[in-house]
């Protein structure tokens, strides 16, 4: 048994801190939440490391209803300090529905998480909510009143959660779909890591050979006054032209850049790209499952928290990346506002996966819609990951495949050179 020192919220709202025995930090935390406490920071007792400030939080056990007990943690640390990331409103919307499950009033529930945010312009924004809910005005309003910093989204959850009198729930959801979206970058940009390390090795190999192995080399042959053999003088010419006019290359790259990242804040170029991207063979099917299970992750929910399915569906239509898919959204939204319901305009749109409409059907029927999207983003979230594996497992003997074969070209130019120089036969 070891001794931790804990820092804990009580019912009110009040700041109770002590020192409790158990087993590991969990035990601790299901002690304090079994007498009515809500821990913030369980860690070594006050003479250990973790117990000065900026040490390790602990996790936190939540009971979901819907999703049962799982564990988050609340890193602490010096990042974020000058801008709001999505960790940061991840960890406020697991604080506040934590809080709020707990029966905390939401101004000091505010106040506490405004306490707790690392980064100095969320604890800003924070106070500035907090500021404008204390002046009478609802929680809604006082994020939409943020700007970018709490999405469309967000900000139509809670306001159908205070309607409802289901704030805590709707919190809790939101945490759930800011968790979700988080493990799916992290897993995205862990499977991403190596082939771009990869590319960016193989790229630099090449440019070394070519800028200061090869002139050398140039230099040492021409010396002998020998015939060049063809292959080696193409490597040198590939050189020379490199060096000469290399700056040229770079030039028109950044201007060819540019000129695409414009044309991509464009309406009309914007669109004209995310068609091409869908027609790609593997990758427009991977882009196609990950809208989808973004879709009806979205939907899932706004669909559970009671928001209307017409003003849903406006609101997933801004949050769909890809504007080919999200303007397909504009006629599911006329056939709902037909009576039509959701399967046949899903189905004739034709840019979602057949079983999506399939599923959503049998949604209606049994009038489990929320269920069914529930249903389909996890099918469609294991799918991307799937595809995400495979793309990456086709992309890294790519790489190596046409590193190999470039290296190895230079490589064979050089010993044919030095062959003929020393006039062995090759």
């Amino acid at each position: 048994m070891a001794t931790f020192f804990y820092k804990a919220a009580t019912a009110t709202g009040q700041w109770q801190e002590g020192t409790r025995e158990g087993t590991d930090e969990k035990a601790v935390v299901q002690q304090l939440q079994a007498v009515g406490l809500v821990p913030v920071y369980v860690g070594p007792s006050r003479g250990g490391a973790a117990a000065r400030p900026g040490g390790r939080w602990a996790e936190l056990l939540t009971p979901s209803a819907e999703h049962g007990s799982s564990p988050w943690s609340i890193p602490f640390g010096p990042f974020g300090k000058g801008r709001v990331t999505s960790q940061d409103r991840l960890l406020f919307t697991q604080e506040l529905a934590t809080l709020l499950q707990a029966g905390v009033p939401l101004d000091r529930a505010l106040s506490i998480c405004s306490e707790l945010t690392e980064s100095q312009r969320f604890r800003e924004i924070l106070a500035d909510v907090l500021q404008q809910v204390r002046a009478g005005k609802p929680l809604a309003d006082a994020l939409e009143a943020q700007g970018k910093v709490f999405s469309r989204l967000y900000v139509n959850m809670v306001r159908a959660g205070q309607a409802s009198g289901t704030i805590s729930v709707v919190f809790r959801r939101l945490a759930d779909l800011e968790a979700a979206a988080a493990e799916f970058r992290a897993h995205l940009i862990s499977s991403l890591i190596y082939p771009v390390l990869l590319t960016g090795v193989a790229i630099a190999s090449i440019l070394i050979l070519m800028n200061f192995v090869i002139p050398r080399f140039a230099q040492v042959f021409e010396s002998t006054g020998l015939p060049v053999p063809l292959p080696t003088y193409i490597l040198l010419q590939s050189g020379q032209l490199m060096r000469s006019y290399g700056w040229i290359a770079l030039v028109g790259l950044i201007a060819g850049v540019v000129f695409f990242r414009r044309a991509l804040n464009t309406p009309a170029g914007r669109e004209r790209w995310d068609r091409f991207l869908l027609r790609v063979p593997f990758l427009g099917e991977l882009l196609r499952k990950a809208e989808t299970a973004r879709f009806a992750r979205t939907m899932t929910t706004l669909v559970a928290a009671g928001v209307p399915l017409e003003q849903s569906l406006s609101i997933v239509r801004e949050m769909v990346s890809n504007r080919v898919m999200a303007q397909s959204l504009d006629g599911i939204i006329q056939g709902v506002k037909r009576g039509e319901g959701m399967a046949g305009p899903v189905r004739r749109a034709g840019t979602f996966p057949p079983l999506a409409a399939h599923l959503l059907s049998v949604g209606e029927e049994t009038g489990r819609l929320d269920t069914m999207f529930d249903h389909l983003a996890n099918i469609y979230d294991n799918e991307t990951r799937v595809a995400v594996r495979r793309f990456t497992s086709l992309f890294e003997p790519m790489v190596i495949l046409v590193m190999g074969v470039v290296v190895g070209v230079i490589v064979l130019s050089l010993l044919l050179a030095i062959t003929s120089i020393n006039e062995v036969p090759f």
